[in-house]
């Protein structure tokens, strides 16, 4: 958990997460991790010549705007060494690209966190090529021990950048190619770039969503456990932020659970959906190779490959079903985390959040923030923005594929940090947090939390229509706040005078605790309905004893 504190204090993705350094040659270089930084749009200014973005180094937080010095404005004019950009698009351009070309063109700063899924759906490839004859077996051992080097390189030195080569696609290509030689070559046959980087990020996605299942289910559980824990401590439960009826803890951390595992649900039936695999669609009508799509597809995990050509290399719908199932999730966190922030203040003291996930103040010593839960509140306007941002970005493009959708990996990096994150620190306040469930109960007890009660027994006792009733208890709620006592403080006098047919049976139903008891209705706060709850919460988690 203090772990994770750090974490969120500082930046909007975890610390494992690539971040910018500078070789001493000038080109830049990302450590391999779980998504490339928020604050990269789509590449590092130009002139930037320290690691302003690193979450371990940096003193600036990714939760914030990044900034650099004043960068140097490129010229379309500018000499630079554009031989083997030139060369990878192939003999139609006599010259190569501008410097503004360049800069715009090159998405290697955050499409580098696809490098081993990029290495992946090579290995798959060529072995597929091989099988069916297209390469020989020789060429095809050699490019695959050649993608297995390149992978153990950029696993223990990140993947280093060289603009030129655009993307990640290139630069393993060019970097294989320097180790097996021109058999390399013989890779890119009967694919694309775009159905390549389709399956690449598709493979990440699929990654990202089953972590984000991983996450959901660690902070499920810490619900049932403390639900469990809690099943007959009394709390208010609140309407409007105003006391309305007694709850009990247990029932009010189920709720969530509920929201909880409607998410699980979401991400679960988006990976149903992204199980079609595009490699093999090509350009955009597929190839005039004998290939062997389902097997590439079976390779790569999928349940089969995709159907049509031009849908798969166009298509990013599963990466919009992780962004709204992330979306959906942020927002649920949210909640939770607003409702920790409040019971955590002084004027409920619900309670006391732990010191890991806590921050002080720099000049009031007395003061205890609740920082990790205002982030994760924070971060879910932030993972709402990306799922927009692609939307936007998607809205309006003709089959098949545009350049445009070279900007949809980062706002999916940086939704799929912001998520884990957040996950993560809502897990260890669920349960390392200690509840102050005698204040819970005062409060409850203080708030004229029972005037349904005796609205509901006087219907049932007297035979009052209900209408009525609520008429007579709120008399009885009036008098109550003139003579500063709760509504079982009244004395019978004090309840005959609003009305004769009230007796002293009551008094019964005028304590916290018979409220509660009393509503056992299936899916009620009831003591006993919360423990059925929780033990089908169990079953449906595996957790049974």
């Amino acid at each position: 958990a203090h772990q994770v504190a750090q974490r969120l204090s500082r930046t909007g993705v975890p610390c494992n997460a690539p971040r910018l350094s500078v070789r001493p040659s000038g080109l830049l270089r990302l450590t391999a991790g779980i998504s490339a930084p928020a604050s990269l749009v789509s590449i590092s200014p130009v002139g930037t010549d320290e690691a302003l973005l690193s979450c371990a180094s940096s003193d600036v937080p990714l939760s914030q705007a990044a900034t650099a010095r004043p960068r140097t404005m490129a010229s379309v004019n500018d000499v630079r060494d554009t031989k083997n950009s030139n060369s990878m698009w192939g003999g139609r351009f006599a010259e190569g690209p501008s410097a503004i070309m360049r800069e715009i063109n090159a998405s290697i700063p955050f499409d580098k966190a696809l490098w081993r899924e990029d290495i992946a759906g090579s290995r798959a490839h060529v072995a597929m090529l091989a099988q069916q004859g297209i390469v020989s077996e020789a060429d095809a051992k050699a490019i695959d021990e050649g993608l297995q080097q390149v992978a153990a390189e950029y696993e223990r030195d990140g993947v280093p950048e060289d603009w030129d080569l655009e993307d990640i696609h290139m630069t393993a290509e060019a970097r294989l190619t320097e180790i097996v030689g021109p058999a390399a070559g013989r890779l890119h046959t009967a694919r694309s770039r775009n159905d390549q980087v389709a399956t690449d990020f598709r493979m990440w996605v699929r990654s990202a969503t089953q972590r984000s299942i991983a996450g959901i289910d660690a902070l499920l559980s810490a619900l049932v456990g403390r639900a469990e824990e809690h099943a007959d401590s009394i709390m208010p439960g609140f309407t409007h932020l105003q006391t309305a009826q007694p709850v009990t803890l247990g029932h009010h951390l189920l709720a969530y659970f509920e929201m909880l595992i409607r998410d699980r649900s979401r991400f679960a039936d988006a990976l149903v959906r992204m199980d079609e695999c595009p490699l093999g669609s090509a350009a955009l009508a597929g190839t005039g190779f004998d290939i062997d799509r389902d097997m590439t597809a079976n390779a790569l995990g999928f349940a089969m490959p995709t159907r049509n050509s031009l849908d798969a290399v166009s298509d990013r719908d599963f990466a919009l079903d992780y962004l709204m199932a992330a979306s959906q999730c942020s927002l649920h966190l949210s909640r939770l985390a607003e409702e920790f922030i409040i019971w955590a203040s002084q004027p409920f003291g619900f309670v006391k959040l732990p010191d890991t996930l806590s921050t002080g103040s720099s000049i009031m010593p007395q003061k205890r923030n609740p920082d990790a839960a205002e982030l994760v509140r924070g971060h879910a306007g932030r993972v709402i923005g990306c799922a927009t941002s692609l939307m936007i970005t998607m809205k309006g493009l003709p089959l098949a594929y545009s350049k445009d959708m070279q900007d949809d990996k980062p706002p999916v990096f940086e939704a799929a940090g912001l998520l884990d994150l957040s996950l993560a620190a809502m897990a260890g306040m669920v349960a390392d947090s200690r509840f102050e469930t005698a204040r819970m109960r005062q409060a409850a007890e203080a708030g004229h939390a029972t005037a349904t009660d005796l609205a509901d027994w006087l219907v049932r006792q007297a035979d009052i229509p209900f209408r009525e009733a609520h008429h007579i208890t709120g008399a009885a709620v009036k008098l109550a706040d003139e003579k500063g006592v709760a509504l079982d403080g009244l004395s019978i006098g004090d309840l005959k005078a609003i009305d004769s047919r009230i007796d002293e049976r009551v008094f019964d139903a005028l304590s916290v605790d018979a409220s509660v008891a009393a509503r056992a209705s299936y899916g009620g706060t009831a003591p006993v309905r919360v423990r059925e709850q929780v033990a089908a919460a169990k079953k449906r988690l595996g957790l049974e004893d």
